[in-house]
């Protein structure tokens, strides 16, 4: 009986292992072994060692993109964070909040290419509506997606409000999974209402922390869509991120080997991140006993 019910549990997740091998194990692996071969795409492959990770270290792009990523990495996650807290507390009590849960979360939903191009006339340096309304109050806005300095900021901007609904609902379901006899005792002590906030709250809710706070490292990453949208890498290459180098080796120079390379070093920089998160995160997380 116990080998039957494993068979037909191996049978019910089987459709998952397998779009895992066929979508994500085979690809990696693949790109693993390419990362070791000279190859354009379509003439025979060579086996060339580690001279693309050297070609790599060496090459000014990767270190521009790698910088750029960082930067947008730093501008985004606490943003991302706070915000969809907030919002997320201010929605925990209300009445519909399923209703503007959804609202929230449509962009999530959206397509990358629309929304792209939604945020393109809106950060329009001309005539973009953000600009027409810091006029309103004596605000001169910058050319948003042109400018070398504003443009990475404005990606950052686009990407807060693109994921807000999603860490947003995240959120709600943490504070939702707190017991609200926590509360009551804290009431019954005389807690004010920031005590219970940063002394229950917050503890409690750290486990969802740490989860939206990994996701959002991996995700920050790995953003591409909105800068191949929005700005072509461009102005100066001040939003060429690591994700477009990956393609613009690949599919503008066809050194299929030197991408991968790129893409095994943001492999092992995001797995570096995610394992030192995980490290200390034993400091702050805290399980509900």
């Amino acid at each position: 009986m116990r080998s039957r019910n494993a068979l037909w549990g191996y049978f019910f997740i089987a459709p998952q292992l397998l779009g895992l091998l066929a979508f994500s194990l085979i690809p990696l692996l693949f790109a693993l072994v390419l990362s070791f071969m000279k190859w354009d795409g379509f003439g025979e492959q060579s086996f060339i060692g580690f001279a693309n990770f050297s070609s790599q270290f060496h090459n000014p792009d990767f270190w521009k993109a790698l910088v750029n990523t960082v930067y947008y990495t730093i501008l985004v996650i606490p943003g991302s964070i706070l915000i969809s807290l907030l919002l997320a507390l201010a929605l925990n009590k209300v009445k519909g909040k399923e209703i503007y849960r959804l609202i929230y979360f449509m962009p999530v939903v959206t397509s990358s290419v629309s929304i792209g191009v939604i945020w393109m006339w809106i950060l329009n340096g001309d005539f973009g509506i953000l600009n027409q309304l810091l006029s309103y109050i004596g605000i001169e806005g910058p050319k948003w997606l042109t400018n070398t300095k504003w443009v990475m900021p404005s990606i950052a901007m686009l990407s807060i409000w693109w994921g807000l609904g999603h860490n947003m609902v995240i959120f709600l379901a943490g504070l939702q999974g707190i017991s609200q006899s926590y509360y009551e005792a804290a009431e019954i002590d005389g807690a004010s209402k920031w005590q219970k906030f940063w002394h229950i709250t917050l503890p409690l809710l750290s486990p969802t922390t740490f989860f939206i706070t990994i996701m959002a490292i991996i995700s920050s990453f790995q953003v591409f869509d909105q800068a191949f949208v929005m700005t072509n890498g461009g102005p100066a290459k001040a939003s060429y991120t690591l994700v477009y180098h990956i393609y613009d080796q690949a599919f503008i120079d066809f050194q299929m080997g030197e991408s991968a390379a790129a893409a095994m070093i943001l492999f092992a920089i995001i797995l570096v991140f995610t394992l030192i998160q995980f490290k200390f995160s034993q400091r702050w997380v805290h399980y509900e006993d």
